[in-house]
């Protein structure tokens, strides 16, 4: 799945919470990027960082310590965070400019420093809070079984309403597996899993252009795989608050790019097995129609401001809301049926079944019939553009 994640402010032009500091972060901090001013309006938090939450803070899940990932959410909520530490919990390295330490080395020092900060949230440095977005539900880490299922609950809200029946119950467990349980432990970041997957898909279009049916199948196997790893930059980047623009565009653009190349390869792996013109011709046709709308589709995204997700895009021969919106409230349409065909997981799954069983042929028709809805819709939305549509 793509990233399909959306930004948030993130930590840009300065180190972030879990990377190592450069000598200048050492003795400066810099400051702080436009947007990640805490929000007006908003009451302070008090993160009480003690004695009484020294075992849970320092306890890691989903790659980062629970303090951390206090901190990491509220700068990113856009809280003014004061961080009320007796000392007894390592604080990280560095923190954002929204966050001001205060020491209360007794609690009475902490009982004042209360009753200043009137209305203030208060947070212990031990709770995590499994929504992103949100302050509620807290689930407060004190050991490991409480650790563990604080973790299962960061990845459950990672389910978002608008996966496709293949993500929901075939990739996602594998993705999830691989992301809670091994990117989270390695200085892998979103953006280099997103490459590293890339290449697995690339290798796995070569192997599919080689004709050979042994080399398709595990080619068609390899595209899988990296429709699995391609869930996993997204979570990553979630469960560690690591989310961006680039990361956003990045994801859909090298998807969309290997779209283009595993279609082409279908054609050329078929007309090498077979000799057929016909072949050549429709992986041929089915990548240049895919670029033709993912040109159209990114200039749609740049116009609309939808971020990187082309699933964002409203186009106005399928009506008003986006797909996005019609997947997560639920919408069952006929269009989001067909939809669900052209959806990444889906077809390169069904390419690999294909393959197995020996008609990768078909595979070529399920493209062209990705490709050629596409370009319709994007050729409409040019059509209805140039009429001085809006």
């Amino acid at each position: 799945m793509g990233r399909g994640y959306s930004p948030g402010p993130a930590c840009a032009g300065r180190a972030r919470l879990t990377d190592p500091l450069s000598p200048a972060d050492q003795t400066t901090k810099p400051a702080s990027p436009p947007g990640d001013a805490p929000a007006p309006g908003k009451p302070p938090v008090l993160l009480r960082a003690t004695l009484a939450e020294v075992v849970g803070s320092s306890m890691r899940v989903a790659g980062l310590s629970v303090l951390e990932r206090a901190i990491k959410q509220l700068h990113r909520l856009q809280y003014h965070v004061v961080l009320a530490t007796d000392g007894s919990c390592r604080l990280p390295t560095y923190l954002p400019a929204s966050v001001q330490v205060h020491k209360v080395p007794k609690p009475e020092n902490l009982t004042t420093l209360r009753r200043e900060l009137v209305g203030a949230i208060e947070v212990g440095a031990d709770e995590v809070r499994p929504a992103g977005g949100s302050l509620e539900g807290a689930m407060r880490v004190i050991d490991e079984p409480s650790r563990r299922h604080a973790e299962r609950a960061v990845f459950a809200e990672l389910l978002r309403g608008d996966l496709g029946f293949v993500a929901r119950y075939l990739n996602k467990p594998v993705s999830f597996f691989i992301t809670r349980h091994l990117l989270c432990h390695l200085p892998f970041t979103p953006n280099q899993v997103t490459l590293g997957a890339a290449l697995v898909g690339l290798l796995g279009a070569f192997l599919v252009s080689s004709g050979g049916a042994a080399l398709i199948v595990w080619g068609f196997f390899l595209a899988h795989m990296q429709s699995i790893l391609d869930g996993c930059d997204g979570e990553l980047a979630r469960v560690r608050f690591q989310q961006s623009a680039l990361g956003e565009w990045m994801d859909t653009v090298v998807d969309d790019g290997l779209n283009i190349v595993l279609f082409a390869c279908i054609g050329v792996g078929v007309f090498r097995a077979t000799g057929s013109l016909l072949a050549l011709t429709a992986g041929i046709l089915a990548a240049a129609l895919h670029v033709g709308y993912d040109v159209i589709a990114y200039r749609e995204l740049s116009l609309q401001g939808g971020g990187g997700e082309i699933i964002k895009v409203r186009w106005h021969l399928t009506g008003s809301s986006d797909m996005k919106t019609r997947l997560a409230t639920g919408k069952r349409d006929p269009l989001a049926m067909v939809h669900t065909m052209g959806r990444r997981d889906f077809f390169i799954l069904a390419f690999l079944v294909y393959g197995l069983l020996g008609v990768p042929w078909l595979a070529l028709i399920h493209a062209l019939l990705i490709a050629g809805p596409l370009a319709v819709v994007a050729g409409a939305q040019v059509v209805w553009r140039a009429r001085g549509g809006r």
